[in-house]
């Protein structure tokens, strides 16, 4: 897996993240990373990190479509928790509307929102992104 840093104004991962239904207005704020995942069959997916503690929220995770279903989420997923762990990250936080058990099935365990750390629970993601019914996920590294 080939992994590209990119810019939050990337038209691809916005382009990616509007097919998905997933937020794009709060892509280009401070504190945000986002990765380009390639293979030998070609575009894979992106995925972000936000944050600068301990505690990272995992956000934009996306397969592209066609990509899907194979194992490239959980090859995406296994790249971006070696990225995390090497910037010195405990924990990763999610919040999802239609994903839950493909994050439990990597070993996330939901978690009442209100758990959420000050910093996690601050970002624009949990504050005004997703609706209060989305699942809150947590997974130590």
């Amino acid at each position: 897996m080939v992994i590209d840093p990119i810019s939050g104004a990337d038209e691809g991962l916005r382009t990616a993240l509007t097919e998905a239904g997933l937020p794009t207005d709060d892509l280009t704020g401070a504190g945000r990373k986002f990765y380009r995942f390639r293979d030998p069959a070609g575009l894979a997916g992106y995925a972000g990190l936000e944050g600068d503690g301990p505690d990272r929220l995992l956000r934009s995770f996306v397969v592209v479509a066609g990509r899907r279903r194979q194992g490239v989420g959980r090859e995406i997923h296994g790249v971006l928790e070696w990225i995390a762990g090497g910037a010195g990250v405990h924990r990763l936080h999610v919040l999802t509307t239609d994903a839950a058990a493909f994050f439990q099935s990597l070993g996330y365990r939901s978690e009442p929102l209100q758990f959420a750390p000050a910093e996690i629970a601050a970002t624009a993601e949990f504050s005004r992104l997703c609706p209060e019914s989305a699942t809150y996920l947590v997974r130590r590294l």
